[in-house]
């Protein structure tokens, strides 16, 4: 048989050190863009197998299974490479064999992928061979068994199909907004840090304002189909760059040859439907979405019996919505069934390549309208240049005319060109019949196809233009950061003044210690949460990351400089590698209050506790309530649970997330996830149902019987807190705290009294506060033992709740704190100069204007909420006098010049 002339081809080589397949190249094989080869050294290696192993054992009765010539030659391109990865005894004759198919001239139609007898027997007849003079081993029965090569294969197909038209679909999306004169203020996204924004819908909506920048086409028309075009097309980006992320992988590993073949492939194909079914439904949106533009584009066609034809050819020739419903819920229900997934793959294929057909629809409407518009334009300004006047000028009509033509963006513009260029000769005239839409979709689908060369020029030119960023787009902040502008500083400063303030109140000092540590000082003092540590590149030998908190931080200060006492506060930011919420960030401000040294039992305990009320309470947010625990008491419970020692802080932090899960959830993870009997994880349920009132509790857990009684542990912790109750019950702050034996807290380092503060208002930001007592995390960097006690404030969600309480009271934020602007109904800057100067002497908040209309100090001044307003004018000037204006009350007077300083001191002083 006839092979493919190499010369012609690029190659893909499969095998080799650090070579890997991509569904591109898979595609490009399939498609016979390329030949295949085999590495030597991977066929030297093969030569070099174990003795074959026995011939394959009798397989059950099975179906045949023949797919299209493409997806044949893509899951031999898989099969060969699975063989080529195996750590399986594989002699080279199959995978020499497969190459040479590979490369063939005819059509590998005749395989039969039903089973490895009937893919070994079909593959050596396509050959001219025969299955008996080969002999094919169990093991390498076992690589077809395991490799998944025809799914895979469809799947790679379907990757590298589906990856080319993200860009493409954005750029035909971009034209048609330009067609249909499309209002675009849709694609305005507002960008948030807190993780409230999808990326993709995000990218999408920049994409299309850097394509159809500069635009003068774009209108008014708010149509679903444009307005959709972030969430669709995003969603669609999102389908696309899931089953890539799957395919790569699935391409480039092993398989696990084992004896017994009995369980099939069928996990990897079930795995592989979660990838595709998402993609199925992204592409029933995206042709929906594509058809409505479409029919929107034809309504933008002036002529009326042009618009009639253009939508008979259209109705006639496309797709019905109602057809791409039915071929969706077939795709769906053959997946359901779980019969045949290689025919789910095929299917979804073939409703991928049915909508870059849609897709090509669109753009050859597009592409007509628009020339359509600017030949109609252009005639009407020929006829216009013949009436000129007497005198030799242009009639007026003519540049009135001219005036309407409008510009395409210039993105837009460059990729309808390369359309142009494709569909259209050079000097070609749109003409009315409409038949030559049906040629110019036909031709634009194959342009859309990965496999014409029209293509990468088509997405190296959109991908030139994205980058270009001519529209400049706006910067992004990284999920979970915030910016705080002028309103929300003047509430932060006005917080961590009230906090520093309490701090102050209770004798602590200020420190500051460096926002990035040695990663040897951070790791292993945060139990699972050590994941969320932010790890920083090498910079010459020293391995650091970003804090994670300010105790550890603290108790590194304290063993590097052997303190034995100190009770610190510190204000500072933190990182954290987690998911982002409302009120949960990335970068985040801690406000840590802390106690080391030895004292009486629960002596700074309860000042701690003391100073979070006072804080709470002093910030004015609303109800809230401490949960309290104590982690012996917490230890103990586990044991008499059953629970050994080594799983007491897995254990916990499962616990930890009962205020976020029921207990049914962690039940379930207690037993399958950390290994807990049934019995063991119900008893503990028993335990942290318990809450309520403290001294309630404390006196259940203490009376006759108790089983906490019995326990080392657990008295010691219920004796201390006994003493921490009765202190804060005079304290008169013990009605905010309740007893939970549910609180865990997640973090390694706490021994003793733990306590987290919730927010019980409207606005849901969790936990406000946390802390507890840890007497061992300094002696972990000294061998020196020194207790310690704090409480951190976690302001970023306390800034929430605040900048809601000013919204729901609709008070005016002050960014400022002027007193007093003065306003020079003019440009003398020198006049302005002397005046205010004055006034910053004389320790007044003084701001200044330079402008001759009175009112626009006046709305400055209410704007920013600057209660006074000193107008100096010309008539002011003459006259020796000032005119001082209350802008609350609405009312001025006249003041000399000279009292002006001494008149707003007294006023301000009286306020």
């Amino acid at each position: 048989m006839a092979s493919l002339p190499s010369e012609s081809f690029g190659i893909v080589t499969i095998g080799g050190k650090g070579s890997s397949l991509s569904p591109a190249a898979v595609y490009a094989v399939c498609r016979r863009l390329s030949k295949v080869t085999i590495d030597s050294s991977a066929l030297e290696k093969l030569s070099q197998s174990k003795k074959p192993s026995p011939p394959p054992r009798n397989e059950p009765p099975s179906n045949p299974r023949f797919l299209a010539p493409e997806e044949s030659l893509a899951a031999l391109a898989i099969l060969l490479n699975k063989l080529v990865l195996s750590d399986a005894a594989i002699r080279p004759t199959l995978p020499v064999l497969i190459e040479e198919t590979l490369n063939l001239a005819s059509s590998p139609e005749i395989l039969d992928f039903g089973s490895p007898v009937r893919f070994l027997d079909s593959l050596s007849r396509l050959n001219g061979k025969n299955l008996d003079d080969i002999g094919v081993g169990e093991k390498e029965t076992g690589v077809f068994e395991g490799s998944c090569a025809a799914s895979i294969g469809i799947c790679a197909i379907l990757d590298c199909c589906s990856s080319a038209l993200v860009k493409v679909s954005d750029a035909v999306a971009a034209l048609s907004c330009e067609a249909a004169r499309a209002d675009v203020t849709a694609f305005d996204l507002p960008v948030s840090g807190d993780g409230f924004s999808i990326k993709a819908e995000m990218d999408v909506a920049g994409d299309m304002k850097v394509l159809l920048f500069g635009s003068k086409l774009v209108g008014q028309n708010d149509s679903g189909p444009f307005a959709e075009i972030p969430a669709i097309h995003g969603s669609f980006r999102e389908a696309v760059r899931s089953l890539h992320g799957r395919i790569r992988v699935e391409l480039n590993s092993g398989v696990k040859v084992k004896k017994a073949m009995n369980a099939g492939n069928y996990g990897k194909e079930k795995a592989l439907i979660t990838s595709v079914l998402p993609l199925a439904v992204s592409i029933q949106s995206m042709s929906e979405c594509s058809l409505g533009r479409s029919k929107l584009t034809i309504e933008s066609i002036s002529d009326d019996d042009l618009r009639s034809k253009v939508a008979e050819v259209f109705e006639n020739v496309r797709p019905s919505s109602d057809w791409l419903r039915e071929q969706f819920q077939s795709i769906t229900e053959k997946a359901a069934s779980g019969l045949d997934y290689v025919g789910v793959f095929h299917h979804v294929y073939e409703f991928l390549v049915k909508f870059r057909e849609v897709l090509a629809w669109e753009a050859a409407l597009v592409l007509f309208a628009i020339e359509r518009d600017d030949d109609s334009i252009e005639k009407k300004q020929n006829c216009c240049s013949t009436s000129i006047k007497p005198d030799g000028e242009t009639a007026k009509g003519e540049k009135k005319r001219e005036k309407k033509k409008k510009t395409s963006g210039k993105g837009t513009s460059v990729i309808r060109q390369l359309l142009k260029d494709r569909i259209m000769d050079k000097n070609e005239i749109v003409t009315e019949d409409v038949k030559i839409l049906v040629e110019w979709a036909q031709e634009l689908s194959l342009c859309f196809d990965p496999k014409d060369a029209g293509l990468d020029t088509l997405l190296a030119k959109v991908k030139e233009i994205i980058e270009s960023n001519e529209v400049r787009r706006l910067p992004k902040i990284p999920k979970g950061t915030r910016d705080f502008g002028k309103e929300q500083m003047a509430i932060r400063e006005r917080a961590f003044s009230i906090i520093t303030s309490v701090f102050k109140m209770h004798g602590a000092v200020a420190l500051d210690t460096p926002v990035f540590e040695l990663r040897e000082t951070l790791m292993g003092k945060y139990g699972e949460d050590s994941k969320l540590i932010y790890d920083l590149a090498d910079q010459g030998g020293e391995l650091c990351s970003l804090r994670y908190d300010l105790t550890v931080p603290f108790a590194r200060y304290l063993a590097m400089n052997n303190i034995s006492a100190l009770k610190r506060y510190q204000i500072a930011k933190v990182y954290r590698r987690d998911n982002p919420s409302k009120g949960r960030y990335r970068e985040f401000y801690q406000c840590d209050f802390d106690i080391a040294g030895h004292y009486e039992p629960m002596e700074p305990d309860f000042e701690v506790i003391r100073v979070l009320t006072e804080l709470l309470d002093q910030l004015d947010i609303g109800t809230y309530e401490i949960k309290l625990n104590h982690r012996k008491l917490l230890d103990g419970m586990l044991e008499i649970c059953g629970v050994s020692s080594e799983k007491f802080r897995t254990v916990c932090s499962s616990i930890d997330k009962l205020d976020k899960q029921s207990f049914e959830q962690i039940k379930k993870e207690l037993v399958e996830e950390k290994g807990l009997a049934l019995e063991t994880a119900e008893k503990i349920g028993t335990f942290v149902k318990k809450r309520g009132p403290p001294l309630e509790i404390l006196s259940e857990l203490k009376k006759d019987g108790s089983q906490f009684l019995e326990n080392s542990g657990a008295v010691l912790a219920l004796n201390e807190l006994e003493i921490l109750f009765k202190a804060l019950e005079k304290s008169k702050c013990l009605e905010q705290v309740a007893f939970d034996l549910s609180l865990a807290r997640g973090l390694d380092y706490y021994t003793g009294v733990i306590y987290e503060a919730v927010f019980k208002g409207a606005t849901q930001v969790g936990s406000i506060a946390a802390g507890g007592r840890y007497d061992n995390l300094v002696g972990m960097f000294s061998g020196k033992q020194v207790p310690a006690v704090g409480v951190s404030l976690g302001i970023e969600r306390v800034f929430t709740i605040m900048e809601q309480l000013e919204r729901d009271r609709n008070q005016v934020i002050r960014a400022t704190e002027t007193q007093v602007l003065v306003a020079i109904l003019g440009k003398d800057l020198i006049l302005a100069a002397d005046l205010v100067s004055e006034l910053w002497n004389a320790k007044i908040k003084a701001e200044f204007g330079l402008t001759k209309r009175v009112m626009n100090h006046i709305n400055r001044a209410k704007q920013s909420g600057i209660p006074w307003l000193v107008i100096v004018g010309e008539s002011e000037l003459n006259k020796g006098v000032v005119k001082l204006k209350n802008i609350e009350a609405n009312q001025e007077e006249e003041i000399p010049r000279e009292k002006i300083v001494d008149e707003l001191q007294r006023r301000l002083d009286a306020i």
